[in-house]
């Protein structure tokens, strides 16, 4: 019998080296060609590895958590598969298989993003974003995961539960706690007063948010059951604040156990954060390794803000017309089932103002002649890139030739990014072109901010967060919905001239939407 070593290979992105996130086989195990041994972290994306070889796992020569060098070998496969397949114990495989193998069994390392959305606040597709929004995770957000399903929060919805009494209330400490894994009802059509009986509030969708992710709108009531609404008073949530992953959209019991048993673990942190005094400080510092997309993520930031001059500008935007186009598409027909939110009449203007703004769809490049000289590529296409905050940290996914995508499609391709990034599979293609990007950093609650410019890319816009204020009117001062954008630019491509005229032309949009069907 002999053993095939696996070596850690380039994935096809010029990677050096790579984390081993989790194993997807142990020792024993029959592998045939193609199946998924393991998954690994790059510097951009969680990609699946498929098995060269047809056999028996004989060891695996990495642990999860380990960032190894392209080369490495990582697994060990035996030509045995055919002994091992049988009912009974394979004779050879115990010779093959070392106590010393390192064990499979680690810590989740992802679970669910952090939430999305505050009240009346933007959110992205719920990726953005879940929310996809401009900021990355907490640093601690991983260790939160293994809370999910607390039997904390297991009493409360059962109890508050108002369905059949079939169901037991309370069950034994050692079962599996699914206490809503009774809900699985069907998807019912959102009832047109739904739109309109509470005050705005902000939805998940998908890249938050982030950035998740993760498209969501932040003016229609969150959809939710009664009975999902009577828990969630119960128990204190909000929402607007809860990842929502039902059929349509709509917050189930399960997601309020997921949310609670996040919520449990913040405040169980909370208590123990805070390092035993009588302990010396130095062995009261956690040391959190650099790498993957945070290290990626670092060294791109560093560079960019380093090497392109940034200009910064801000402008007040009366978004009312924006919210209320938004609530009409949400009741359309041919809107049913999309995930829609003020994100998606932004992006359609960041498209429409670049067209008349076009350097700011442009790269600097150095060096380009190869003899010292550089120059401005304008591109005659929009990669709208749209920054998305996920359990691995920021990413910056971009949806190719949006300029050609109608507002349905565009909506669809948002959805299906904040999607995609929300479960961790965003892959280095999808990053790869960008031409400009949003970050929607109002799914957390904020007005504005300076973000830095992606780099390859000389503009950048900040979607803040829409809320009432008090606005002037016609000499009148009345209640609007109001926003903030902020754009950062490259100031060698684009002059404080052609960024407030572009900024101007995306605050328009916003300010009366109906310029789009010009």
């Amino acid at each position: 019998m002999t053993v095939k070593k696996f070596n850690l290979p380039d994935v096809g992105e010029g990677l050096t080296e790579a984390e081993i996130v989790s194993w997807k086989v142990k020792p024993g195990d029959a592998v045939a060609i193609n199946d998924v041994i393991c998954e690994i972290e790059t510097a951009k994306s969680l990609v699946e590895l498929p098995s060269p070889y047809a056999g028996t796992v004989s060891e695996l020569l990495v642990a999860e958590g380990i960032t190894v060098e392209v080369g490495t070998p990582i697994i060990g496969i035996s030509d045995g598969a055919a002994e091992a397949a049988g009912g009974a114990p394979a004779p050879a495989a115990p010779a093959v298989v070392e106590p010393s193998a390192p064990s499979a069994a680690e810590t989740p390392m992802y679970g669910k993003l952090p939430k999305d959305t505050p009240d009346a606040g933007t959110s992205d597709a719920g990726p953005a974003g879940g929310p996809l929004v401009g900021s990355g995770p907490k640093a601690d957000a991983i260790k939160r995961r293994p809370r999910r399903n607390a039997p904390s929060v297991a009493a409360p919805s059962a109890a508050a539960q108002p369905a059949p009494a079939a169901a037991p209330v309370q069950a034994p400490a050692a079962a599996p706690a699914r206490p809503v894994s009774v809900q699985p009802a069907p998807a019912q059509p959102a009832a047109p007063a739904a739109a309109t009986e509470d005050a705005p509030q902000a939805a998940t969708a998908g890249l938050g948010g982030a950035l998740g992710a993760t498209v969501s709108g932040i003016v229609s009531r969150v959809l939710a059951k009664p009975p999902v609404r009577k828990i969630a008073r119960d128990l204190g949530i909000d929402l607007a604040d809860v990842v929502a992953t039902g059929a349509r959209g709509e917050v189930t019991r399960e997601d309020l156990v997921s949310y609670q048993a996040q919520r449990d673990a913040e405040l169980d942190q909370a208590d123990s954060f805070w390092g035993a005094s009588r302990k010396p400080q130095d062995q009261r510092v956690e040391r959190i390794p650099v790498k993957g997309v945070r290290k990626a993520t670092a060294k791109a930031m560093v560079e960019s803000a380093f090497t392109a001059p940034h200009v910064s500008i801000f402008v007040d935007v009366d978004a009312s017309r924006t919210m209320e186009f938004v609530k009409r598409l949400k009741a359309s027909r041919d809107f049913e089932g999309i995930k829609v939110s003020p994100l998606l009449i932004l992006a359609k203007a960041v498209i429409w103002a670049a067209a008349r703004n076009p350097s700011v769809n442009a790269s600097w490049v150095e060096d380009a002649d190869g003899k010292g000289g550089a120059e401005i590529q304008v591109k005659h296409f929009m990669n709208l890139g749209i920054a998305a905050a996920t359990p691995r940290g920021l990413m910056v996914p971009n949806i190719k030739d949006a300029q050609d995508l109608s507002l349905k499609e565009l909506a669809l391709a948002l959805n299906e990014l904040a999607t995609t990034a929300r479960a961790g599979k965003t892959q280095p293609a999808q990053m790869q072109g960008g031409t400009l990007t949003i970050t929607n950093i109002g799914a957390l609650g904020i007005d504005t901010g300076t973000p830095i410019i992606n780099p390859g890319e000389v503009a950048i816009v900040a979607f803040g967060t829409i809320k009432q204020k008090p606005w002037v009117l016609d000499g009148e001062v009345i209640p609007r919905w109001i926003t903030t954008l902020g754009g950062s630019f490259d100031h060698r491509v684009v002059d404080g001239d052609l960024s407030a005229r572009f900024m101007a032309d995306v605050a328009a949009i916003l300010e009366e939407p109906a310029l789009l069907l010009d």
